[in-house]
Order: structure tokens, then C-alpha cells, then sequence
């Protein structure tokens, strides 16, 4: 079984975290790139990263979205106490903070499928096995990616956990964001991931208060490790590396 390397960063920068994802990224097409030369019994092995934290409160806009989605000018975003960063994934823009888990797999394909949309699917049925296991049934909505509760109910669907990636030489960075005890209220000032008929929910708003952050990572843990047949392997780092 493969192993993968978890690192649980607790409350950290989006900066800092988005640099430390890229220098994993990187390492790993690095290896890639350097094992073209080399026989087959010299080749290095490459290493996947799975990666937990929170944020400080942060607005991050997708490759493809738009500016205008977001909807605070400078000194709002100073006066909310709001980061606000265009980075190089897919998707539109989205809110990350305190309460909502974010999840980093920074893997390599080659090691388990080469296929984005199955790697997506995979990572989606992760949050829905979570969210089973703490009673409550939420799915897909065709066309729109991400995990939603009454998916098939247009007037109430709501999502719980938004995702966006990049991948190069099938080596995967950034990923979800899964709204546990979120403030809900920082989405009033964006259009979530472009979307402007249905709203977003948390796991402690539709439990009906605070949810044990520690035992949704073990969970989301136990289901990720299971969907991609791994072994989670803790390893501390600092993220300066």
C-alpha cells in the first residue's frame, strides 16, 4: 500500500501555505522531469503530500473567475480584516477562514489514476462519506462541482465544500474547502464560486451548533486514505520547509 505523507498545519497564512504547496508541486515535477533521464532502476520516487489547515480570513480568485464576483472594494476588504489573492487554479472565487477545513493534496497521479475528473469525483466523495458519518445526506449537482445538501431541490440546494485545482504533468495542488464551524457571513460579499442562485451552508449550521473540528479531520482522513487505497503517514515540517 502507498504511503502518503499528512501534514496538519493548523491555523495558518494563505500565503504561506500557497508556498509551501508550490514548492511541493514543484519537487515533485522536478523528480519527474529528472527521472526522463535516467534507466529505470536509478529513477527516484516522487512523494504525495496531503496537507490539512485553517485560514485567516481570505477571498481567493480562480484562474477563470471574475473580479467582479468579488464585491468589497480595498477598503472594505481593510475593514473586514479580509486577504484577497488571484491565484493559479480552477474555478472561481471563494472564501476561506477560521471553523472551514482546507485540504491540499499535493499527489501524483501517475500513482494512482490519470484522470482529473475521476481525482475530483474521488475527492468529493470523500467530503460526502464525512459528512454521512455526522448524519447528514448531501451530493452532487450535474455540471456544478462541489458537495451540496438537497442537491435535487434547486430552490434549497446549498453547498458545504467548494473545490479548485491546478494539475501539471498529472501532479495535483490546491483542493477543498469544507465549511465546519465557518462564519457564513463573509459569503455576502463575494458570489461563491460564481454562482448566484444558491446559497452555502456549514456542517454546525445544519447540526445546529459547534462541530469537533479534530473528529471531522479524523474522519475526512479515514475516507480519503480508503477512496485512493493509501496509508496516511504523519510528518511534521515547519512551512518554511
Amino acid at each position: 500500500m502507498r504511503h502518503i505523507h499528512f501534514h496538519d498545519l493548523g491555523v495558518i497564512d494563505y500565503a504561506t501555505a500557497w508556498d509551501l504547496q508550490k514548492r511541493l508541486f514543484q519537487e515533485t515535477i522536478d523528480i519527474k522531469l529528472a527521472n526522463r533521464a535516467l534507466p529505470a532502476d536509478e529513477e527516484r520516487p516522487t512523494v504525495d503530500h496531503l496537507l490539512f489547515c485553517e485560514h485567516n480570513h481570505v477571498y481567493t480568485l480562480g484562474k477563470s473567475g471574475k473580479q467582479s464576483h468579488l464585491l468589497l472594494n480595498e477598503q472594505g476588504l481593510r475593514d473586514r480584516g479580509v486577504q484577497f489573492h488571484p491565484i493559479d487554479r480552477g474555478g472561481d472565487i471563494t472564501y476561506h477562514g477560521p471553523g472551514q477545513l482546507v485540504a491540499y493534496p499535493i499527489f501524483d497521479l501517475d500513482h494512482h489514476f490519470t484522470d482529473i475528473h475521476r481525482f475530483l469525483r474521488t475527492l468529493e466523495e470523500a467530503v460526502i462519506g464525512t459528512l454521512e458519518a455526522f448524519g447528514v445526506d448531501a451530493g452532487r449537482i450535474d455540471g456544478l462541482t462541489g458537495v451540496w445538501l438537497d442537491a435535487g431541490d434547486p430552490a434549497r440546494a446549498r453547498k458545504i465544500c467548494a473545490f479548485g485545482i491546478r494539475a501539471s504533468r498529472w501532479v495535483t495542488m490546491h483542493g477543498l474547502a469544507f465549511n465546519v464551524n465557518t462564519d457564513l457571513s463573509y459569503f455576502d460579499h463575494i458570489v461563491p464560486c460564481g454562482i448566484r442562485d444558491k446559497g452555502v451552508t456549514s456542517l454546525a449550521r445544519e447540526l445546529g451548533g459547534p462541530v469537533d473540528m479534530a473528529l471531522v479531520k479524523q474522519r475526512m482522513k479515514l475516507e480519503l486514505a480508503d477512496l485512493f487505497d493509501v496509508e496516511l503517514v504523519d510528518d511534521l515540517f515547519t512551512p518554511c520547509g
